[in-house]
């Protein structure tokens, strides 16, 4: 049946008739926010928008109107933003890449090659706060990705308006095309009203590039001209281990990174010596579980067209995850080459060379990747990903001190994505093998999943196999030699009243089977879902788990006694989850959980987010988490707080002091991290780092650093 679905709508897009004409212009555009040049005057309007949600059955009422026009090196877009109801907006800060639930904000989604899978999008909050990132997967944003250009945001009595000029050389697009996909998004937090110019059915995206319209050019946009930007950085850094007694230590680094346009739609990324200590550092996690914690890439270098690579496997099954590269050892140097061939082909070539470490033992690797995607059909795609870690003049080591002893570890793999040309039918299948010394079989993995998502019902089968000696050292596969079926299936419920939006049960299931032997962990449960037409949620949920131990495991994660291969668990659990309305001033979330846990106990969690916002400079948070873990002698009660505060300031859309504390009970310790930046010029930046690391008892200091590092983004 997906099939199906799919080639039906190879040949024409859905929302195809909502064309939007962008016409060239010889006047200049002066981005203030003001609509009083002639090339407003004279371009075409997209207007009447639809309602995204609540309901997304009538036009929208709040009224928004964008135009669009450009000349031979950039692409111009105004949007007019009436306000639906009287009073001042929401929004968090004045900081780029902003939640898009927690601001009234004008964004827009762009395929540029009018493939309806990977494209870029671009806005801004009623404040100014930009927006940007790219597109994959049909709709998916990562907000990461960052670029040049240029926009302002104005206020009236009665709407905002938003101005941007974005050069052609920072975006990729296909060279002679003269139609793009695209569709503008409005949220009005007052009216709680989301609204599109192309109609969006509500479970989707608002920037679902299955549904964009159609930009049409007066004339193929401009061909690309040479487009090399080179982005040096100086760095100064002092640190001190106090916690070893070690003296401190002042180190001054340069490197940089250079992007160069193959052509308009292929780009290769060049790094020496890379840096990432402005990066905001992982929050963390009280660590119950027993297998490895998955956090998310955040580094500039990997995350342009990084779904080629990232994206393939599942969340627990990831031949490739770019955070191995350079954890713990420095990176010397990488390249990347990455982009659109063609209209149905993309490739991405990685290279990244990291170096020896002689005081943890560590060799030299070489980490290479590979992949070509091909795309089918409407919107679906094939890939092929392969993926080498090498060591660099390997010996082994007879000590067994070394502590990666590997001399490669190799990784094939084939998927197939389906994305239907609606999007309500989506899943993949994949299957992978793995090559290292010593190889002796059962190194293969597959999987695949199937999902059906319309208004009411959502439903999705998963089932996941990974061999006994499947291996993945450039990537995240934390559990192996198992089979696990994942079947979920949910319903909604639109009630015709004023207050709930929809509700409706959901039904889960993951079950782990080892090949051979049996079950060993299922969790079933069900949870019912509320929302309000304000956003508000809420949900209560219940669950049955059963765990067979795989290798032995402390229950609380603090080199405890630990509990024995093969021993036996059963309980029952239940909590509930509460979201606050998003456009309040003050915002809280709120979940819980309580049960049974490990060897007859029991365990209660309670977490919870306290927001307040001085709009827009100011916006505190705090986090808490607390878990309690009752069980026999000898582990007794254990308790663990999580907790600490963050302060966003954002003194303009340039200027951002980030402060948080995080206290981990669990792991003892009390972390402090500061962060300035200042965006001098357009994607160039001075950034200001301090952190700090104590024992919470006594209250003295493990490690400390400052770090005060420059980039400058120049456009040879």
């Amino acid at each position: 049946m997906a099939l199906v679905v799919s080639l039906a709508g190879y040949s024409q897009k859905i929302n195809e008739s909502y064309r939007l004409i962008i016409r060239k212009i010889s006047t200049p555009v002066v981005i203030d926010g003001v609509a009083d040049e002639k090339a407003w005057q004279e371009a075409d309007v997209a207007t009447d928008f639809y309602m995204i949600s609540p309901m997304d059955t009538s036009f929208a009422n709040v009224r928004t109107d964008v135009q669009m026009a450009y000349d031979d090196n950039n692409i111009y877009l105004i949007a007019v933003c009436y306000h639906g109801l009287l009073g001042p907006y929401f929004v968090e800060s004045l900081r780029r890449d902003f939640s898009f639930v927690r601001n009234d904000n004008f964004i827009f989604g762009m395929d540029t090659f009018d493939d309806q899978t990977n494209g870029f999008t671009f806005g801004a909050n009623a404040a100014g706060a930009q927006w940007d990132g790219t597109l994959y997967e049909g709709g998916r944003a990562d907000l990461s990705w960052d670029n040049k250009w240029n926009s302002v945001v104005k206020s009236y009595e009665d709407k905002y308006i938003f101005e941007m000029a974005l050069p052609f050389k920072s975006i990729r697009y296909k060279r002679g095309i003269s139609e793009w996909g695209i569709n503008f998004s409005r949220l009005d937090l007052k009216t709680t009203e989301k609204s599109s110019w192309a109609p969006v059915p509500r479970q989707f995206p608002s920037v679902s590039l299955a549904y964009t319209g159609i930009l049409a050019w007066d004339q193929p946009p401009p061909p690309p001209v040479a487009n090399v930007s080179i982005i040096p950085y100086t760095l100064g850094r002092i640190s001190k281990d106090h916690e070893n007694g070690e003296d401190a230590e002042y180190k001054a680094e340069f490197g940089g990174d250079a992007k160069i346009a193959v052509s308009s739609s292929l780009n290769l990324d060049l790094t020496i010596n890379p840096d990432f200590s402005q990066v905001d550092v992982d929050q963390q996690v009280t660590n119950l579980d027993r297998f490895e914690l998955f956090f998310p890439e955040r580094r500039q270098f990997f995350l342009e067209n990084g779904d080629l690579f990232s994206n393939f496997g599942y969340e627990r099954i990831r031949p490739f995850f770019s955070r191995r590269i350079g954890l713990g050892v420095p990176i010397q140097f990488g390249a990347r080459l990455s982009g659109k061939i063609d209209r149905n082909w993309r490739i991405g070539v990685m290279n990244m060379q990291t170096e020896k470490v002689e005081s943890k033992h560590l060799n030299a690797h070489n980490f290479s990747a590979i992949a070509l995607q091909r795309q089918v059909f409407s919107r679906s795609n094939i890939s092929l990903l392969v993926v080498n870690k090498q060591a660099v003049n390997y010996k082994a080591d007879p000590t067994g001190e070394q502590t990666d002893t590997l001399a490669y570890n190799r990784n094939i793999g084939l998927e197939y994505n389906l994305a239907s040309s609606n999007n309500e039918w989506t899943g993949k299948a994949l299957v992978m093998k793995s090559f290292r010394p010593g190889s002796s079989g059962k190194e293969f993995t597959h999987a695949a999943n199937l999902n059906y998502n319309t208004q009411v019902w959502d439903i999705s089968w998963q089932h996941e196999y990974v061999g006994e000696n499947y291996s993945a050292e450039a990537g995240f596969v934390p559990r192996k030699n198992f089979v696990r079926i994942n079947p979920t299936i949910a319903y909604n419920f639109y009630p015709k009243g004023k207050t709930l939006l929809s509700h409706g049960p959901r039904l889960f299931s993951s079950t782990f089977f080892k090949p051979h032997s049996g079950l060993t962990d299922n969790t079933t449960g069900m949870m019912y879902n509320f929302r309000t037409r304000s956003n508000q949620r809420f949900s209560i949920w219940g669950a049955f788990d059963f765990v067979e131990l795989q290798s032995p495991f402390d229950p609380t994660n603090t080199n405890k006694i630990e509990l024995l291969t093969g021993s036996e668990h059963r309980w029952q659990s239940w909590g509930v989850n509460i979201n606050s309305k998003p456009q309040s001033v003050f915002t809280y979330t709120f979940s819980s959980r309580y049960g049974g846990y490990y060897q007859e106990g029991t365990r209660l969690n309670l977490s919870g987010d306290l927001g307040l916002r001085f709009q827009p400079f100011v916006n505190i948070s705090m986090s808490a988490s607390f878990n309690e873990i009752d069980m026999i002698d000898p582990w007794g009660t254990t308790t663990f707080w999580l907790a600490g505060p963050r302060i966003d300031v954002t003194f303009t859309n340039k200027v951002y002091l980030t402060t948080f504390i995080q206290y981990n009970e669990q792991v003892d310790n009390v972390n402090i991290n500061a962060r300035f930046q200042w965006r001098y010029a357009p994607a160039s930046d001075l950034f200001i780092v301090y952190t700090d690391n104590y024992f919470p008892e006594p209250y003295n200091v493990k490690n400390r650093a400052v770090v005060l590092k420059l980039t400058y983004w120049w456009n040879i």
